[in-house]
């Protein structure tokens, strides 16, 4: 066997369970509920380790370094739930705006 078929083998090994569904969710409601409670829960991670993070650099027991990391991770999880609420906002306007 040479390089490229075994290359591609395992590209496609790699590749197979993306394509697969996920047996632990049975209905697509399910899944998405319980993939929105995991992303909050680690939004509220994010915030909590952040937070802590910044009690450590203010006591001198953090770098530098890790607080900016901290802090940055921070932000983008701010922003990224302010426009999924954005979006959800805009959704529902436009259901309102529906005629019935």
């Amino acid at each position: 066997m040479d390089i490229r078929s075994l290359s591609a083998t395992s590209g496609y090994a790699a590749a197979r369970p993306a394509t697969k569904a996920d047996p632990n969710h049975t209905a697509a409601g399910a899944g998405a509920g319980a993939r929105l409670k995991e992303s909050f829960e680690d939004f509220a991670a994010t915030l909590q380790k952040s937070e802590q993070v910044s009690m450590q650099a203010m006591t001198s027991q953090a770098d530098p370094h890790a607080l900016v990391q901290a802090l940055a991770q921070t932000e983008l999880a701010v922003e990224t739930a302010v426009t999924v609420r954005n979006k959800v906002v805009e959704a529902y306007q436009e259901i309102l705006r529906m005629p019935v």
